[in-house]
C-alpha cells in the first residue's frame, strides 16, 4: 500500500509547486477546515476511523487535522480512508507539559485547574512512521509517565469501588482491552487516558448496578448526582470527584517540559501550535489574558502559529482573539477535537453552535493550506514553515510575507490532491 505522505509528497512536481502558487491555482471555493479531532484509541466521540470520515464527507469538511495523543498507528488508515473520500489529512499531535516556573507563580496556562500545565500541539508532521531516536527517546518517556500513572490511578478507583462492593475486576490491562475490543485495535496502540478509566468504571457499574439501586451506589461513591442514568454525566462526575487533584484517586503527572514538548515536535518535523482556550475557561487563564501579553510570549517562545476551539468560545472573544493574532504575524486554524462522547458538527461553532463568521473562516482555511504547504514541503526535503529547530524559514523578510506565502503553496497543493 502506498503511503499517505508518498501521495502528498507526488501530489505535484516540486519544480511546478510555486508557479502554480504565484498563479493563484486553488480549490474553487473555500473548502470548510477543522485542523483538530481525537481518533481511537484516543478516547473519541468517534468509534472508527471511518465514522468520522464519513461524517466529514457528509458535511463537505474538506481539510481535517488528525491531532492524537502519543500513539499514531491509526494516521495511515486515516489518510487512506481521508484519500478515498477527497478530504486532505493534516498530521498533527498534542503533548501535555510544564512550564515549572508558571506552577511555582500559579500561572494558569491553558488548563484551567492546574497552574504550568501546557498543552501544546504539533502541525503538520511527517516523520511519524520512522521516528528519529531523540523523537523515539521523548514519546518513550512520556509512554511510560503516562503507563504508570493510568495504571496507579486505576488501582486506586478499583479500590473505592471495591469498598463500595462494586467489584469490577478492573485493572490497567483490562481497561485497554475493552477499549481495543471496542475500536477493533492493537492493544499495543491504547494508552489510556483519564477518560477511559472513567468510561469503564461507569460501565462496569451499570452492568452490576440494577438501575433502581444506581442513584443510591454512585450516590455513596460520588456525593450528589443528578441524573444516575446519564452515562457520559456519570462518567464526568466520576472524573471530578475521584480523579482530580485533591481527590481520593489522583495521582500527580509527569511531564515533559515545554521545551522538549517543543523538540519532539519538530523531531516529528511539525510546526509548534499553541492551543488557546480563552473564554473556555472562567476566569480566563492569566497566561492568556490579556491577547497583547499573550502574543508577546508566543513571539518570544518562537511559536508561529496557534489553534482555537471555537465551540468553547463566544463569538466575539473569538473575533477579539483571531484578529489580534492573525494581525500580529501568527497563523491561526481551528478545530473541534471531538475529545467527548458527544458527535457535534464537523466544521467548528462557536458557543450554542453559533456560526463562526466568514472572514474568520477565511483565517482558519489560510492557516490549514500553510500546514498543507508545510506538510507538502518538508515531505520533498525542502525547509517548510519552520526549519527541524522551529526557526521560522529564513527566505521571507517577515511574518506575514512568510504566511501568506505558504498559504499560497498550501491552497495548490490542497487543489491538486481534490483533484
Amino acid at each position: 500500500m502506498v503511503s499517505i505522505l508518498d501521495t502528498i509528497k507526488q501530489v505535484v512536481q516540486p519544480n511546478q509547486i510555486d508557479a502554480l502558487a504565484a498563479k493563484g491555482f486553488g480549490p474553487k471555493q473555500r473548502p470548510a477546515v477543522n485542523s483538530h479531532i481525537h481518533l481511537p484509541p484516543n478516547f473519541s466521540a468517534f468509534d472508527t476511523v471511518d465514522q468520522a470520515i464519513q461524517l466529514a464527507a457528509e458535511q463537505n469538511v474538506q481539510i481535517v487535522g488528525l491531532s492524537n495523543y502519543y500513539d499514531y498507528a491509526v494516521y495511515e488508515d486515516f489518510g487512506a480512508r481521508a484519500r478515498h473520500k477527497k478530504i486532505f489529512p493534516l498530521f498533527g499531535l498534542e503533548i501535555i507539559s510544564m512550564q515549572q516556573s508558571l506552577l511555582e507563580q500559579g500561572v494558569r496556562v491553558n488548563d484551567p485547574g492546574n497552574p504550568g500545565k501546557t498543552y501544546i500541539c504539533g502541525k503538520g508532521i511527517t516523520r511519524f512512521n520512522t521516528m528519529t531516536p531523540r523523537a523515539k527517546e521523548l514519546i518513550d518517556t512520556i509512554r511510560k509517565n503516562d503507563t504508570q500513572r493510568m495504571a496507579e490511578m486505576t488501582r486506586k478507583l478499583s479500590d473505592v469501588f471495591d469498598r463500595h462492593n462494586v467489584k469490577t475486576g478492573l485493572d490497567d490491562a483490562a481497561i485497554i482491552a475493552r477499549v481495543a475490543r471496542r475500536h477493533q485495535c492493537n492493544p499495543g496502540t491504547v494508552y489510556l487516558q483519564e477518560r477511559h478509566l472513567a468510561q469503564a468504571f461507569q460501565e462496569v457499574l451499570f452492568e452490576q448496578i440494577p438501575q433502581s439501586e444506581r442513584k443510591t451506589v454512585l450516590e455513596s461513591i460520588l456525593g450528589p448526582v443528578k441524573n444516575a442514568g446519564d452515562a457520559v454525566g456519570v462518567q464526568g462526575q466520576i472524573r471530578s470527584s475521584l480523579m482530580k487533584a485533591g481527590k481520593s484517586c489522583f495521582v500527580p503527572e509527569a511531564f515533559l517540559t515545554l521545551a522538549q514538548a517543543k523538540e519532539l515536535i519538530g523531531e516529528l518535523g511539525g510546526i509548534v501550535c499553541y492551543p488557546i482556550l480563552a473564554d473556555g475557561a472562567e476566569p480566563m487563564c492569566e497566561f492568556e489574558n490579556p491577547v497583547e501579553k499573550l502574543i508577546e510570549t508566543l513571539k518570544a517562545e518562537s511559536i508561529g502559529m496557534v489553534e482555537l476551539v471555537p465551540i468553547r468560545n463566544k463569538p466575539q472573544v473569538l473575533r477579539h482573539y483571531v484578529t489580534a493574532i492573525r494581525n500580529a504575524g501568527i497563523a491561526v486554524v481551528a478545530g473541534t477535537e471531538h475529545n467527548t462522547l458527544d458527535v457535534i458538527p464537523m466544521e467548528p461553532a462557536c458557543v450554542g453552535g453559533v456560526p463562526v463568521s466568514e472572514d474568520l473562516k477565511d483565517i482558519f482555511v489560510e492557516g490549514a493550506y500553510v500546514v498543507a504547504a508545510h506538510q507538502y514541503l518538508t515531505l520533498n526535503g525542502k525547509c517548510g514553515f519552520v526549519d527541524s529547530a522551529g526557526r521560522p524559514n529564513p527566505v521571507y523578510k517577515d511574518a506575514q510575507s512568510r504566511i501568506a506565502a505558504f498559504a499560497k503553496i498550501g491552497r495548490a497543493v490542497v487543489a491538486k490532491y481534490l483533484g
